[in-house]
């Protein structure tokens, strides 16, 4: 809040979780009843990026949440639409290159063939451990009640139609239109 704005309400409250006025409107949460431990109610998950590790966080938090009786909205966009572009999400890959988390030394990503056989001993793993493939695991959120949506400018940049996307997706949306979607006892998530 501004230095101005706040002289102008001073005696007007502050929100203790998002510091925008409550009495005009600013604050869109709860306030105090947010900190004091009020439920989650909604989970609002934005998938920007392709990588397996990346997507597989994306679903399994959705997954969870609708487990625990949480609304779930997803949102795809960038390189995250590639998980709900048909042609694309059952070829994900790894990312080798500035994945401090794959415990190996930077070069190794450069040559040819690693960030293939690095993909497919992941899916080996995910394969034992009986974690869904993309498309599977998308059907198991949807049939949760979750809802799918995809970025409207992130499609027009990548040329891409509906018909392109996974069927069962709930619409195409601005970034806008996603966070009206935002209710008290929501959580935003940028994967």
């Amino acid at each position: 809040m501004s230095k101005h704005h706040k002289q102008e309400h001073d005696n007007h409250t502050l929100c203790q979780v998002c510091n925008q006025c409550k009495d005009c409107s600013g604050c869109r949460c709860t306030g105090l009843q947010d900190t004091q431990g009020s439920p989650l109610r909604k989970m609002m998950i934005v998938v920007s990026k392709a990588g397996i590790d990346s997507v597989y966080a994306g679903l399994i938090m959705a997954n969870g949440a609708r487990s625990e009786g949480i609304e779930v909205d997803m949102f795809f966009t960038f390189f995250g639409l590639d998980v709900i572009t048909k042609k694309r999400m059952e070829h994900l890959k790894i990312a080798l290159a500035g994945n401090p988390g794959m415990h190996m030394p930077e070069i190794v990503g450069v040559f040819p063939g690693m960030e293939n056989l690095a993909t497919h001993m992941m899916m080996k793993r995910m394969d034992e451990l009986d974690i869904p493939h993309v498309g599977e695991f998308l059907d198991i959120i949807k049939a949760a009640g979750g809802t799918i949506f995809a970025c409207k400018l992130a499609m027009e940049m990548f040329n891409l139609s509906e018909q392109d996307l996974y069927e069962d997706i709930d619409g195409v949306l601005t970034v806008g239109q996603f966070y009206e979607r935002y209710n008290p006892g929501t959580q935003i998530i940028f994967i």
